[in-house]
């Protein structure tokens, strides 16, 4: 039986709903994910760390959740917002719903919530800190006041909070080996490293450079991960430190550092990027790509002073920064996620051309 609780804005909307999952107030930045599918990915990403995510397809839970598709080993986004929440999901794979998966993990969600009106405010408005509340809490100025005094992800290194603190291997076997700086790494990511016949052993975020060294890996990808990039400088000072030695790729929150590391800037984009369905445009060949996305900060595509870095793709919603490359380093990167890969091998290259330039660079 779920109970009636509200989503309450720091602009002082509130909406109401019923609490499924967790009946527990939770608090986050409120931001809106286009995908069709794919929820059970998206409650597990650690980029969500801070986030109260909101579904604009109206129809969530209708195939389940099972224990194969998990991106890490928790559920890290602070709230989940649906129109409809599925009651009797049908899936061979499935294991148990969503409705038990959240109460299984102590996570939030509410349904019945008008999410096109709530997607058109985050649209207009960019994205709002917002709190959800179980119906006992129903003092609604003090629940506008709570949300608007909840912790903001702007200038906050929330990258500790979801990554393991101690090394591991993925995968032991490979031809080359390559270490992944986790900074909230998805399991696809490391899976299709492996299938690429690397050898993967992931390190924290904050691992030194000095041990990276004697790690002696063939390559670097610096993963994925939540929040804003500008407060990890040790992660920038150690990627400064090895940028000479390794080839290194980045993906999306590894994109920014990278960024920085060439001198660029990060800006807060309005609403961010969110979903399966962001046109990709590889500007050497013309190719258009159907993406996963999801950021909230970019490297200013303008702040990239460096002559060696060459810009490679761009978005073509917005015209935003996707992905560069370095002249004169072996060191690349792109802000979707090659490894979500909705199309569904639409940028399956990307670990290609990653192999090839390991290849490339034991040669010289």
């Amino acid at each position: 039986m779920h109970t009636k609780g509200y989503l309450v804005l720091e602009n002082g909307q509130i909406f109401s709903g019923n609490i499924f999952g967790a009946h527990k107030k939770t608090f986050g930045e409120l931001i809106f994910n286009t995908s069709m599918t794919g929820y059970q990915e998206i409650t597990y990403d650690p980029s969500y760390k801070g986030q109260i995510v909101v579904m604009t397809y109206p129809l969530i839970g209708n195939y389940g959740t099972n224990k194969e598709d998990v991106e890490s080993y928790k559920i890290h986004l602070e709230g989940f917002v649906v129109k409809e929440l599925s009651k009797n999901p049908s899936n061979w794979q499935a294991d148990i719903s969503l409705e038990e998966l959240f109460k299984k993990n102590n996570v939030t969600g509410i349904e019945n919530i008008d999410t096109r009106k709530l997607t058109l405010i985050l649209r207009e408005q960019g994205a709002l800190k917002a709190g959800i509340f179980p119906a006992d809490e129903n003092n609604f100025k003090n629940m506008i006041q709570e949300t608007i005094n909840s912790p903001s992800i702007v200038g906050k290194d929330i990258v500790k909070k979801v990554i393991k603190k101690e090394p591991y291997w993925w995968s032991k076997t490979g031809k080359y080996k390559v270490l992944v700086i986790d900074c909230g790494v998805k399991y696809n990511i490391l899976q299709l490293l492996a299938k690429q016949n690397f050898a993967v052993r992931v390190i924290p975020a904050d691992y030194p450079y000095q041990e990276i060294i004697k790690e002696k890996p063939d390559g670097i990808l610096i993963s994925n991960g939540p929040g804003d990039p500008q407060p990890l400088d040790y992660l920038v000072q150690t990627l400064s430190n090895l940028i000479e030695r390794y080839p290194v790729f980045g993906i999306c929150l590894g994109q920014q550092i990278l960024g920085m590391v060439f001198g660029g800037k990060i800006y807060k984009l309005k609403f961010g990027h969110h979903g399966a369905n962001h046109p990709t445009k590889t500007l050497k060949t013309g190719k258009i790509d159907i993406t996963v996305q999801n950021h909230g900060f970019c490297v200013d595509i303008n702040s990239l002073k460096d002559p060696n870095c060459e810009i490679t793709h761009i978005n073509l919603n917005d015209g935003t920064m996707e992905g560069f490359r370095h002249k004169k380093y072996p060191a690349f990167s792109v802000q979707f996620h090659p490894e979500a890969s909705p199309g569904p091998h639409d940028a399956n290259y990307i670990f290609n051309e990653f192999w090839t330039m390991i290849c490339q660079k034991e040669k010289t």
